[in-house]
């Protein structure tokens, strides 16, 4: 109750700090805008401690309301439906894998047929698969230009060509794309149309020259991933003309050249939504809804758009107590941003506000630096590389009493495979390792660093040579409280550790190069992102990779291998089994929670908001079935 009214008053100080903050919104925007709107406008507010960008980079950022704007303005080939795997349409209406000569490998259904797929390419010597992707007919840019396959080939191309791309990430996203550039000179084709197929390796029916293409993937069934649902296509008759090796894509230059600047400040994207540059300014982004002139259309009604908005409002709060209360007062109908659930009380009794609850997706860790770098160790890093060590660290962590106290019950345990049940054709019950009765667990985990380090000083902390054993948790000051329970929880083992701030780049200052004892890290797998995420994770050890402790486990290696190269799904998902058991044992990233994502919204002027797992109430979904009430 102590922590709730802190907040609760932190939360009333800084409301007043309202008005301020909506007047300097810009565009001349009242503060009571929304309540006087009578237009089928959604407000949304997003907090940021940074004002709104002005320009758009393609692919550039992924800082905070960046992405979001970039995935409504622009389209991937496919969105991911991450409860079930599949690849729902967005520029792309369909796909499978076909043989060698593009004839494909689907079932009576149109589906891919996984035996037919292991069975030709298992007997095939083939280093590669071919995947026929079919865009939908009729789309187009918002300036009025077509979209074809040859957009779709020059953003594939140029995401191979760092020289040209400007952009590492990109590399990653085409990585099983067997196709290659380099400074604008094909190195390796990998992808077909019918403009760019000299050889006639590939059949296009009569119509299909726009729309039908084929790429070239390494035999991994999820080399498709990253390809389908990462990378925003981008239109060929604008960015053809302004990239170079000298002028890349994503352009740092100090001085932007004039033709940059007006794309990065105009985007011409093929996805639902325009932005409007007239009304949007560092503190307000509006985008407009394209309506009919979108290729994808109402599905129970095709003379409908498929979005029931027509113009959406970002508004710009520098905290979220200040955005909460602009809620409160009818001054935007939504929040994007996943509410902490010591705010729930604060919305109980208001008829015209709902809290949707949305079961969690991703699992938040303990990470453990296990193998530091030679430049970056320490005594008491030396002492996590001990398996048996971290064994009794995991074992003190109780779940069930963080969910309640810090996340107020909003929210599961999670496996030590951290793999959650809802992925069911994945999840391995006989990973969860770290669960029943947590005194029977402190008492193993103390007889386990009884024969290690048996010595405590005064206050029952365990000594390393002469030394306490103690470790910092890197973290953000919204972490505060998480630490300060396993403070506590760690003390039952004569364990010590402390919080320190990580700072606003933690990934380049600490994280990527090591420099940490632990720090906390969310970990999001399912059937569509294993084959990258496993190696991000547990695999890759370069200086960008999300293995920050550095784990370097070879037969952890090889089952990932093999199970990112087989064909049969039984097998495939029988290893991811089997890994989840070498996880859970190394005891490296430890679950300490899967939080729910709470999601606030007025429904005073629209009605129908959903909340998938791990979705705030901003979503597609929502923007899809929204009614204004009349």
């Amino acid at each position: 109750m102590k922590n709730l009214i802190r907040k609760a008053t932190v939360f009333a100080l800084s409301g007043a700090l309202l008005l301020t903050a909506l007047l300097a919104s810009g565009c001349g925007t009242s503060i009571a805008e929304r309540r006087e709107d009578t237009s089928s406008t959604l407000y949304v507010g997003e907090v940021s401690t940074d004002s709104f960008p002005t320009t758009f980079f393609p692919w550039q950022s992924r800082d905070g309301i960046a992405p979001t704007i970039a995935s409504l303005i622009y389209n991937t080939l496919f969105t991911l439906d991450e409860e079930t795997g599949e690849y729902e349409p967005c520029l792309a209406k369909e796909w499978c894998y076909t043989d060698l000569s593009g004839t494909p490998l689907v079932d009576e259904n149109g589906k891919n047929d996984y035996d037919k797929i292991e069975q030709y390419y298992t007997q095939n010597d083939s280093d590669y698969m071919v995947v026929k992707l079919t865009l939908f007919e009729g789309a187009t840019w918002s300036d009025g230009q077509p979209v074809t396959v040859e957009d779709v080939y020059y953003t594939l191309d140029v995401a191979t060509d760092n020289a040209l791309s400007g952009h590492a990430g990109a590399l990653a996203w085409t990585n099983d794309l067997e196709h290659r550039s380099e400074g604008g000179v094909l190195q390796k084709q990998g992808m077909y149309t019918k403009d760019r197929d000299e050889w006639g390796k590939y059949p296009y029916a009569a119509g299909e020259e726009d729309t039908v293409m084929y790429l070239h993937v390494r035999p991994v069934l999820g080399a498709v991933a990253t390809l389908f649902s990462s990378i925003l296509i981008l239109p060929q008759h604008i960015w053809s003309k302004l990239v170079t090796s000298e002028q890349k894509l994503n352009n740092t230059s100090t001085v932007l050249p004039e033709e940059f600047r007006q794309q990065y400040e105009n985007p011409v994207g093929c996805g639902a939504w325009t932005l409007d540059t007239s009304r949007s300014s560092t503190q307000m982004i509006v985008l407009q809804n394209r309506g009919t002139d979108y290729h994808i259309k109402d599905p129970n009604d095709p003379t409908q758009p498929l979005y029931k908005v027509d113009t959406i409002k970002f508004m710009l709060y520098l905290d979220q107590n200040t955005a909460i209360y602009a809620l409160l007062k009818g001054y935007v109908d939504m929040l994007d941003v996943a509410m902490s659930p010591n705010y729930n009380k604060l919305f109980e009794g208001d008829e015209n506000i709902d809290l949707l609850v949305a079961e969690g997706t991703s699992v938040q860790t303990l990470v453990m630096n296990v193998n530091a770098k030679e430049k970056q160790d320490t005594p008491m890093r030396t002492i996590l590389k001990n398996k048996d060590v971290r064994k009794a660290i995991a074992l003190a962590i109780d779940q069930e009493s963080i969910i309640d106290s810090v996340l107020n019950g909003e929210g599961s345990p999670a496996s030590a495979g951290l793999m959650l049940t809802n992925q069911t054709e994945l999840y391995n019950p006989e990973a969860d390792i770290l669960s029943g009765d947590y005194e029977a667990r402190v008492a193993q985990a103390n007889e386990i660093l009884d024969g290690i380090y048996p010595e405590k000083d005064g206050k029952g902390y365990r000594l390393a040579d002469g030394k306490r054993i103690h470790f910092d948790i890197l973290a953000n000051p919204g972490e505060l409280e998480l630490v300060s329970y396993l403070q506590s929880q760690f003390a039952r083992i004569g364990i010590e550790v402390e919080y320190k701030a990580e700072g606003s780049t933690a990934e380049d200052t600490y994280l990527f190069d090591g420099d940490f004892d632990m720090t906390f890290q969310a970990t999001i797998l399912n059937i569509a992102n294993i084959d990258i995420m496993y190696r991000s994770h547990f695999v890759q050890v370069d200086d960008r990779s999300s293995n920050y402790g550095r784990l370097m486990d070879e037969e952890l290696t090889a089952m990932i291998e093999q199970m990112r190269t087989s064909l049969n799904l039984n097998t495939k998902y029988e290893l991811v089994k089997q890994i989840q058991m070498r996880l859970a044992e190394s005891y490296y990233k430890v679950p300490v929670y899967a939080s729910n994502v709470i999601s606030v919204v007025r429904k005073d002027r629209f009605t129908g908001y959903v909340a998938g797992p791990g979705e705030t109430a901003f979503n597609l979904d929502t923007l899809e079935v929204l009614q204004k009430v009349v």
